[in-house]
């Protein structure tokens, strides 16, 4: 297990980061298609607190969907490979000149709304050295049809460029049932988004709780899930609070279950105590 070395990213500069360096390996690797599930964190806030969204899809695309992909794709850098090289040395020069101006100048970054009711959108990076190096992603996706016929024809137009899926609002194929308007969804859903490992997860922070404690499974291409639960450090104090860190309970090849962090959580003796009654315990 190689990831033992990642952090839980504390803040959403933290996690920008994180990401960005995830999509940009998986991109060096091939891989053209991803899906990135971010945690929703509004600027200026922990990645530990736990965000509210009385305004639904649209609200969190406003504070947190767009702005964080936005960052993301400002950060970075998806440089399809060097082609066979021109025996012109004017094409050489003028290919070597993009790649160094994609390397230093910043994309220019917009969005453009899909659905402005389920808060989806379509954010487009323009690198500076020419079309080469442009990203594009998708936020907010959900089952309804139209999705896919749009990401069936962003996968065209992007070609060997980088595609984004950020925070898509489905599992897996199941997550489409059987709608008598679209009977074949289904189907559908697996042939653009699913088949041939398209779309793959290469950068995932879940947050959730186990046993009462907060956790965190976090996916960072190419590792496996690095599974992680917050404990309060009582030598350690910010604002009049205790300091909390994230503590690795261990990895996993495929995406964790509640369960499976109740098991790790009960095998380690600094969490043999529940947190309410840690908190007890302070407080006499």
């Amino acid at each position: 297990d190689d990831g033992r070395f990642l952090y839980v990213p504390c803040d959403a500069d933290e996690q920008t980061r994180q990401a960005t360096a995830a999509v940009e390996r998986a991109f060096k690797d091939g891989i053209t298609r991803q899906t990135v599930r971010l945690a929703l964190v509004r600027e200026g806030k922990s990645t530990m607190e736990d965000e509210e969204w009385p305004g639904g899809a649209r609200e969190m695309y406003r504070e947190a969907g767009r702005p964080l992909t936005e960052e993301l794709l400002r950060m970075v850098r998806a440089q399809p490979p060097m082609k066979e090289l021109s025996t012109d040395e004017a094409d050489q020069k003028e290919t070597e000149n993009e790649r160094q101006l994609n390397k230093m100048l910043p994309p220019d970054v917009k969005a453009e709304d899909i659905w402005d009711f389920d808060g989806s959108a379509l954010i487009t990076a323009k690198a500076a050295g020419g079309p080469s190096a442009d990203v594009c992603a998708m936020v907010f996706p959900n089952t309804d049809v139209k999705y896919l016929n749009d990401i069936q024809s962003m996968d065209e137009q992007m070609k060997e460029r980088l595609f984004l899926l950020v925070n898509p609002f489905w599992r897996n194929v199941d997550s489409w049932g059987f709608n008598i308007l679209a009977p074949n969804a289904k189907k559908r859903a697996q042939e653009v988004v699913f088949d041939d490992d398209k779309f793959i997860e290469t950068y995932v922070m879940l947050r959730f709780s186990a046993r009462g404690e907060r956790c965190v499974a976090l996916k960072v291409y190419p590792y496996d899930w690095q599974l992680y639960a917050y404990l309060e450090d009582d030598s350690r104090s910010y604002g009049g609070n205790i300091v909390e860190e994230a503590v690795r309970l261990g990895a996993s090849k495929d995406e964790p279950t509640s369960a499976q962090f109740t098991d790790l959580l009960n095998e380690r003796p600094e969490f043999k105590m529940s947190r309410n009654m840690r908190q007890i315990n302070r407080m006499m």
